[in-house]
């Protein structure tokens, strides 16, 4: 594993946007909770991290080597900040696949769409879908991105082989997500901040519940040797993870 901070990176056919909605069987437990947090999901994203989620997503999307004019997918996209980044990398040449299963968060991704002017906005197509059942043909994408959502998912090597499968070969997965540091100050700390700050503010949205479940699905993830270790078994040829955000996140690079 590596701890790296953080340096801003160097830089088919356009079709109109559009948005997907098909019924998918997953954890509905899961699928429930995104769906009942998706109202303020970015509003307490920001309050929560100061606003330094964004420049963690930026790094992993730089991490995924998409660039203009890429086919590229976004998986478990929730409200769509790292497929408009990507959007942004591979510009109005380019398009961008994101996926989620919550059909709510969907429609929030939708509507900011909507919102937003820049032409390059316009190639991001929505589809609600499985992670570890992606609709997608075999080498279907030049880079793909997973921003807090692997944890997530009851079966992560299963997931980890689809993204693979749908990657060219030689083009690159970023996986970001709260990093499970094997350092007993860090996850203290870490423990201290889910309990004291992230649940109390949750509770001011009538969602303490929902995030309690935070720091139990961080002891259930894997660190990063472990997420590097699955990524090889999953099929990919290299696999990287670096801890960043002082260590209270991580993001795994996986070469296909």
């Amino acid at each position: 594993m590596a701890t790296l901070q953080f340096t801003p990176p160097s830089g088919r056919h356009r079709r109109e946007s559009r948005t997907i909605l098909t019924p998918v069987r997953c954890t509905a437990e899961r699928q429930a909770l995104f769906n009942r947090i998706a109202p303020v999901y970015d509003n307490l994203n920001d309050l929560l991290s100061l606003g330094s989620h964004r420049v963690w997503k930026r790094m992993s999307v730089s991490w995924s080597g998409a660039k203009e004019g890429d086919t590229v997918l976004d998986v478990c996209c929730g409200s769509g900040d790292l497929a408009f980044l990507l959007s942004e990398k591979v510009g109005i040449s380019g398009k961008v696949i994101a996926l989620d299963f919550s059909k709510e968060q969907l429609q929030i991704a939708a509507s900011r769409q909507r919102e937003q002017s820049r032409a390059c906005y316009k190639n991001i197509e929505w589809i609600e879908g499985d992670a570890v059942n992606l609709p997608f043909s075999d080498s279907s994408f030049d880079a793909a991105t997973i921003g807090y959502g692997l944890r997530n998912v009851v079966d992560r090597k299963k997931a980890l082989e689809e993204m693979c499968r749908v990657l060219k070969p030689g083009t690159k997965l970023s996986v970001l997500d709260f990093n499970k540091s094997t350092n007993p100050l860090t996850s203290s700390i870490q423990d201290w901040m889910i309990d004291n700050v992230v649940v109390p503010v949750a509770s001011g949205y009538g969602l303490a519940s929902e995030y309690q479940y935070l720091k139990n699905s961080i002891k259930e993830y894997l660190t990063g040797w472990e997420l590097e270790k699955l990524a090889l078994q999953a099929g990919f040829s290299e696999a990287k993870h670096y801890e960043i955000g002082t260590g209270f996140m991580g993001n795994l690079v996986a070469t296909r």
